[in-house]
């Protein structure tokens, strides 16, 4: 099969969970004997044409100076190209800045194929009109995405139930982390079991500000990470507003994987506060670092993480878990195993891939 991968801001992935999704499947789809070609702005860092065994093509995107708009410029030239090409499959991760140009694309015998991602519409950081928009393009990917993914069990129930489109179910992968050092938390002032943390975009929707007064109500005395970009709006509300209580430290972002994994696996408790949105990276990157999380109380993480987790839905069931350190701890190691069985058993990459190569070859013999 000839496959195209758009939707992405390209490989080898230095930003977030689409860019691993397009890594991940590309290279292992190659691997498999495909000819796969994965779509990567001018301005990625990468500059040859060939990542092991995946053709990359770059196309203009001049998102750093006009914005978002400059993604709807750039995914659209990326689905061009392709479909130009006469690709087989035209793979699209996300909707958000393509589906406005599906009912007009050319596609011929091309098919194409749309993985849903979350529900962008219900994120706090846009305005009444921009969710409009986002739950517009929404149903534009819906009805115009051709075949449809869902990563998460939920997400699949959501579009069935908004749209009555059904979607192949295909969640997300991670890689078994199992080979801890201690030495790099001297880096970062921490020792084993004596912090708690929390690595996520700092936006409302990710109840970092739910977690924190959380930990403030409950009176423990534990250095407490949040790892994630601050030098925005929403993190200088954040880091004024806990200012008073030293042992919660504003990190910014990490970006050596490694150095994360270690984080998760010496860490006490790992805090997941996502709610928009189907299958989060991070949170298998968790599960797969052998984390032991506490998790915001919604149906995409327990679709996810299931019986074997504690919840959380406000402030106060937070300092509800950390004043029952009893009832934690009897549950650590059948909890954290289950997790980590969790991604060699469903949420591995090799297992992902052949999922899609699946669903490709499906739509191929219905054309």
């Amino acid at each position: 099969m000839r496959i195209a991968i758009a939707g992405s801001r390209g490989i080898p992935n230095n930003y977030g969970g689409f860019e691993q999704c397009a890594e991940n499947l590309a290279v292992l789809l190659a691997k498999s004997g495909h000819e796969v070609t994965v779509y990567n702005p001018d301005y990625h860092e990468y500059d040859k044409d060939d990542y092991h065994g995946v053709r990359i093509v770059k196309q203009w995107n001049p998102e750093k100076k006009i914005g978002t708009f400059g993604n709807f410029i750039y995914d659209y030239k990326c689905m061009q190209h392709a479909l130009k090409e006469k690709c087989d499959i035209l793979l699209v991760l996300g909707y958000t800045t393509s589906s406005i140009f599906y009912p007009f694309l050319r596609k011929g015998k091309s098919i194409l194929v749309t993985n849903m991602d979350g529900l962008e519409w219900k994120r706090d950081k846009w305005n009444a009109v921009v969710k409009k928009l986002a739950k517009w393009f929404e149903s534009l990917g819906a009805r115009y995405g051709g075949h449809l993914v869902s990563d998460n069990g939920e997400i699949r129930n959501y579009l069935l139930r908004e749209y009555d489109i059904d979607s192949t179910f295909i969640a997300y992968g991670a890689e078994i982390f199992n080979q801890p050092e201690e030495a790099v938390l001297e880096k970062y002032g921490v020792r084993a079991r004596e912090y708690d943390l929390l690595i996520a975009r700092l936006e409302k929707e990710n109840n970092i500000e739910t977690t924190l007064d959380g930990i403030v109500l409950s009176g423990v005395q534990k250095t407490f990470l949040v790892i994630g970009k601050h030098q925005t709006p929403y993190g200088e509300y954040l880091k004024n507003k806990y200012k008073d209580h030293p042992g919660i430290r504003f990190m910014g972002g990490i970006y050596n994987q490694n150095h994360l994994n270690n984080l998760r696996w010496f860490g006490r408790y790992y805090f997941h506060g996502h709610s928009v949105g189907g299958t989060n990276p991070s949170l298998l990157e968790a599960m797969a670092s052998g984390a032991y999380i506490l998790s915001h109380d919604n149906l995409f993480n327990r679709d996810v993480l299931g019986q074997h987790a504690f919840y959380y839905a406000n402030p106060s069931a937070v300092g509800g878990l950390l004043n029952n350190l009893p009832a934690l701890e009897e549950k650590r190691t059948e909890y954290v195993q289950t997790q980590m069985n969790k991604i060699r058993d469903e949420y591995n990459w090799k297992k992902i891939a052949g999922e899609y190569e699946t669903l490709f070859k499906k739509v191929l013999q219905q054309q």
